[in-house]
């Protein structure tokens, strides 16, 4: 999908026709600044804040993930922000990434998002820059071990050491509004085909957790040797190659296991695996070493 450069770089600066009726302008908060992003001069306030109406979220449903087309807005194969070029992700299947999270609420509280749809602060949802539009994700807040599914459908944050913007209310979830920022873990969720009752056709997905703790079952023995040694895990998926080394760099000092960073030529993501390993018994205790260790559960994956 191309879209006019022009609407590209206003929807993914939360471009908006409209914005939000009767909402007074809140007091300056010198923790959040005003930008001076182009176009940050559309918004009715000058600095972002949480909403004055503070909601209670602990009870919240989180968004369950279903299959859902791509955005007509949003999903550039390419689109450029403040002189750098980023290149949307084909697939969100096996993304995993480790870094720091920030939020946004109620300055674009109404506002269009990237995906077109009007920004909700009390809703579960995040911004990232190069994943599908929409796409389902879970989020874990790795200095306190709280995890929330999000829904992505926007694009941000566009600081180079934050990996994920999430909706006020998502940071709430997770105890990361107070801060600003918190140290997290994404993993992208997709969804199977299996059937339970929903209202349209009487079938829904069921959220599995991609790439992260369902591994596929085996037909061999446990104790099987593989042919060619051709058993590997999966730790992680990145879209940029610094996240992948280090990850790697990570795993090779820490557990001691052979690991490499590979980019098969179908996918535009940088993929950490160990392995290879003689057995499935010797895949599954290194599995173990790794969730042990504190690491996200790797799958089990094969050249």
């Amino acid at each position: 999908m191309r879209v006019v450069p022009i609407l590209v770089l206003s929807l993914f600066l939360g471009a908006c026709a409209t914005r939000p009726a009767g909402t007074p302008d809140p007091a300056p908060r010198p923790d959040r600044p005003a930008s001076g992003a182009p176009g940050s001069d559309r918004y009715q306030h000058s600095t972002d804040s949480g909403p004055e109406e503070r909601r209670d979220v602990s009870a919240q449903p989180e968004p369950v993930p279903k299959e859902e087309p791509r955005s007509a807005y949003g999903n550039p194969d390419t689109y450029t922000v403040w002189g750098k070029t980023y290149q949307v992700m084909p697939t969100a299947e096996g993304y995993h990434e480790e870094g720091l999270a920030s939020w946004y609420g109620r300055k674009f509280h109404g506002y269009r998002t990237s995906s077109g749809e009007a920004f909700d602060m009390y809703r579960f949802t995040a911004a990232h820059r190069t994943l599908p539009l929409p796409t389902y994700a879970r989020v874990t807040n790795l200095d306190n071990g709280k995890s929330l599914v999000v829904r992505v459908n926007d694009r941000g944050p566009f600081h180079s050491d934050r990996i994920i913007d999430l909706s006020w209310a998502a940071a709430v979830r997770l105890g990361i509004e107070q801060n600003g920022t918190g140290r997290v873990r994404v993993e992208a969720l997709t969804a199977t085909g299996d059937p339970t009752p929903n209202k349209s056709d009487g079938r829904v997905p069921t959220a599995v957790r991609a790439a992260v703790d369902s591994p596929p079952p085996s037909t061999a023995s446990r104790d099987e040797r593989a042919d060619g040694g051709d058993l590997y895990l999966q730790a992680g998926a990145f879209q940029g190659l610094d996240s992948a080394r280090a990850l790697e760099q990570r795993l090779r000092q820490q557990l001691k296991l052979p690991v490499s960073v590979r980019q098969p030529e179908s996918s535009s993501l940088y993929k950490v695996w160990l392995g290879p390993f003689a057995s499935n018994a010797d895949r599954d205790r290194a599995r173990r070493s790794l969730t042990e260790a504190g690491f996200a559960a790797p799958i089990s994956v094969t050249p």
